[in-house]
């Protein structure tokens, strides 16, 4: 690949109004700045980001997650601006195509647009009905003649629909050119990358404009913006999940993140969260129901239960109200209003109503093993650790604290005492007290 990325993202994002650096607040699971380096990746070996604000733990989240990521921290207190950002910043290829950190919905297939030809920039611009608060950008046979600012504009001039979209490829040597010669004489005393567009046009260089689609290049600035962007990238992932199969029901009600998965025929309900690397496989998911980094396998669950992180289900129903932690369930029914966590269940087993495994002692975790073909009654307490061999029955109400063999039954339960009229001679004489 004959190109090189740089992303900007030293900015602090203070309309965020965050402890977290703006582009680390995630979009569908995942940092938005991921969102443009898997973008990136699609069309570039050599990408850099650039960092300064919070560029230590930016740079940690990076490196976890991804390899062969460049980074270049800018010196904000003598070059600040997005032209200031690109003072120092070393690229191999001979293109290099200039991205904002803060571009979550950006798409490879709309960075490839401003790739192509052989201008000495490419500059992307999108048309806005209302283009007030916007820079307007003059353009000529597909050529950009000149950026304005609002409040130098003409009245001509502000009715221009065309806006900058922030996103460019320029030539390495047209860079290498022009970024050590751009001025901070402006109000902010910055150094803007938009400079060097009107350096290039008054050279004669050819900065060719490329109309690109405003959803895609939506930056995100504040918290309200990150819902709306969320919101689009929600509907690209149910979409692209339904047209490969998926049933979903009052799909804006859904959440499905960018991590999970799934496979063969699926039918997701309204009101449900699909969470982490979750994986669905030919399941049904009932509504209201949470997902969170399971595997899911030729079964139903819900409505509404939660199947927290770590558990796989195989073959089983999960039922409204039962929450199944990192535990796996083959060929298991679990009807209503358990907890079963730190678990191992084989197939044909029941859990009634009310069942829990008591799987923490404050200190530590613990295992419940339950083999094949194990009734347990309702409201029933199995504290962990303990194993349930299989073909036993556990009657109604019973805590057990220990192994049980195979066959057998386990029943423990405190006698009834019943203390004969009680009703009538403690009403009677709470009357009478009164």
């Amino acid at each position: 690949m004959s190109l090189s990325v740089v992303i900007l993202a030293a900015g602090q994002g203070t309309r965020m109004k965050s402890a977290t650096p703006k582009v680390l607040h995630e979009i569908s699971g995942k940092p938005m700045l991921f969102h443009a380096i898997d973008a990136a990746q699609q069309i570039s070996d050599d990408i850099t980001v650039v960092l300064y604000h919070e560029a230590v733990r930016i740079q940690k989240a990076i490196d976890t997650n991804y390899n062969n990521i460049k980074f270049h921290t800018q010196d904000v207190a003598q070059f600040p601006g997005t032209g200031g950002a690109l003072k120092g910043v070393h690229t191999t290829h001979d293109k290099v195509l200039i991205l904002n950190g803060d571009m979550p919905l950006v798409t490879m297939e709309a960075l490839s647009l401003l790739i192509q030809g052989d201008a000495d920039i490419n500059m992307s611009v999108i048309t806005l009905e209302n283009p007030s608060g916007y820079g307007r950008v003059a353009i000529t046979n597909g050529n950009v003649l000149e950026i304005i600012e609002e409040k130098d504009c003409t009245e001509s001039q502000k009715k221009i629909e065309t806006v900058n979209a922030g996103v460019y490829c320029v030539k390495k040597e047209v860079l290498e050119r022009y970024i050590p010669t751009i001025k901070n004489d402006n109000a902010q005393k910055e150094y803007y990358l938009t400079d060097i567009i009107k350096m290039a046009v008054d050279e004669g260089k050819i900065v060719h404009s490329v109309m690109v689609n405003e959803e895609e290049f939506k930056g995100v600035n504040s918290k309200l913006d990150l819902a709306h962007a969320e919101e689009i990238h929600q509907r690209r992932i149910k979409a692209a999940w339904m047209k490969a199969g998926v049933s979903m029901r009052l799909s804006e009600t859904i959440y499905i993140d960018t991590h999970a998965t799934f496979e063969g025929e699926c039918i997701v309900e309204n009101g449900v969260t699909i969470l982490g690397a979750s994986h669905i496989v030919s399941s049904h998911i009932k509504a209201q129901s949470v997902i969170e980094d399971a595997t899911i396998e030729n079964s139903d669950v819900g409505p509404m239960a939660r199947i927290r992180p770590a558990s796989i289900l195989s073959d089983s129903h999960i039922g409204n109200f039962v929450e199944v932690k990192k535990s796996t369930l083959k060929g298991v029914k679990a009807g209503h209003l358990s907890y079963l966590g730190d678990a191992t269940i084989e197939a044909g087993t029941n859990i009634g109503a009310g069942v829990i495994t008591c799987n923490y002692d404050g200190k530590k975790k613990y295992q419940t093993i339950i083999g094949k073909n194990v009734f347990v009654g309702s409201d029933t307490q199995l504290i962990a650790p303990v194993v349930i061999e299989d073909d036993v029955m556990i009657a109604a109400g019973s805590t057990i604290n220990k192994n049980i063999a195979k066959g057998e039954l386990a029943i423990s339960r405190t006698p009834i005492k019943t203390v004969k009229n009680f009703f009538y001679k403690f009403f009677t004489e709470s009357h009478n007290a009164n």
